[in-house]
């Protein structure tokens, strides 16, 4: 079976689409991290943040489909730690995309999206006990800085994260 996948940018209409892959992400992969009372929160919180930071178009989001149904998001733009070198802030896959290769093909685009700008660096952060994010940005081509750093997602509970970054070609 071939997949028809289709990556296009998010538009600032597009917060509900967003907003819903980000918290189904999070729902799947996150719940274990936080107090189910700060999880509903954070989870409502993702659901609904995303007309707000489209409109403000401060950073390239862009939307990976398939067929007529977005299923992952990339959201990146100038890393604010490492001036010339662009950060992935975001980048989530709805759990019914999972294991399709939608993600795969929304990597490699937002990466080609990134080096057509002239961008020759690109790092992210996931958290260091989500092996299913580490083996993905690997598998597309990321190394581990050896940077590790506390987050706190706003419990006053800093989870670890590991940096990867990748090398444009």
């Amino acid at each position: 079976m071939t997949a028809d996948f289709t990556v296009f940018p998010a538009q600032p209409g597009d917060g509900d689409v967003v907003g819903e892959i980000h918290a189904e992400s999070w729902k799947a992969a996150y719940a274990g991290f936080f107090s189910p009372e700060f999880f509903a929160e954070a989870v409502r919180q993702r659901r609904g943040k995303w007309h707000d930071v489209l409109a403000r178009g401060e950073a390239t989001a862009v939307l990976a489909a398939r067929g007529d149904r977005p299923l992952a998001f990339s959201y990146f733009g100038s890393s604010p730690a490492r001036p010339g070198s662009a950060e992935i802030f975001g980048f989530y896959g709805h759990p019914d995309g999972w294991g399709s290769g939608i993600a795969g093909v929304l990597m490699a685009a937002s990466l080609d999206m990134m080096r057509a700008s002239g961008v020759r660096r690109v790092h992210l952060w996931t958290l260091r006990d989500t092996p299913q994010s580490r083996r993905f940005y690997a598998k597309s081509g990321f190394t581990e800085s050896g940077a590790v750093r506390g987050h706190d997602f706003g419990d006053g509970n800093p989870i670890d994260q590991v940096e990867y970054a990748l090398v444009l070609g």
